[in-house]
């Protein structure tokens, strides 16, 4: 049997590092930190990174290129109601595995010019995305809302989706945040959406929460 070849060190140093990063938060650890996790050398991980924000930077490329492509929008046809729920999964599977950044947006924002400018680009986007599968609906029938209200929810619906796991830590911030919180915030977004929905959407939108979430649904 063919053996493997092995990752680069340079992989394992962006691998390991998401990983601490987003167990225990970006600010708490430390290149030292990642080095012990790997049983290298400090000077082995400096060779490949001069510092933790240049690893920060390289996981962040890697996170923009994922994201983007899952907030592109199909163009074959309007998208319905379970499109929007299949859609909306994915993009919180993508924020859960780089979660830190989520957790810790304000204060990596803050720190670091190059995260702020190129997340506002992502932020755009998802604005721009929601507004695009709701104006389906509403072409479709399937949805009413009128421009200001299209605005303001598509604003709401990329807040709940940027924020859920901030909102999700503080309500416990002594627990451990698990991939089933992706499913709650997926329907938090959606219920944005509900009020709006018309007819069989509306009674296809309460099959799929009770499909999704059944007796774990929010109240």
């Amino acid at each position: 049997m063919e053996k493997k070849p092995k990752r680069r060190t340079r992989e394992r140093i962006i691998e390991t590092s998401l990983r601490l990063f987003n167990d225990f938060g970006e600010p708490n650890v430390t290149t030292t930190v990642i080095a012990d996790e790997m049983n290298i050398s400090p000077g082995n991980l400096y060779y490949h990174f001069n510092n933790k924000d240049e690893i920060l930077e390289s996981i962040f490329t890697v996170f923009e290129r994922e994201i983007e492509d899952t907030l592109a929008v199909p163009t074959r046809r309007p998208a319905d109601v379970e499109d929007i729920w299949l859609f909306l999964h994915l993009l919180f599977e993508k924020i859960w595995q780089y979660r830190f950044f989520y957790r810790d947006l304000n204060d990596l924002l803050t720190r670091n010019r190059l995260l702020e400018i190129h997340f506002q680009r992502i932020l755009a986007h998802k604005v721009r995305t929601a507004k695009t599968l709701c104006e389906g609906l509403v072409s479709a029938g399937a949805m009413r809302a009128n421009t200001g209200e299209l605005r303001a929810l598509t604003i709401n619906m990329t807040v709940i989706a940027t924020y859920w796991l901030s909102f999700e830590y503080v309500r416990d911030p002594r627990g451990r945040l698990d991939s089933d919180h992706i499913g709650c915030g997926v329907y938090q977004v959606m219920a944005m959406v509900s009020p709006f929905l018309l007819g069989e959407s509306k009674k296809l939108l309460e099959k799929l929460s009770q499909e999704y979430l059944g007796a774990e649904r929010p109240a």
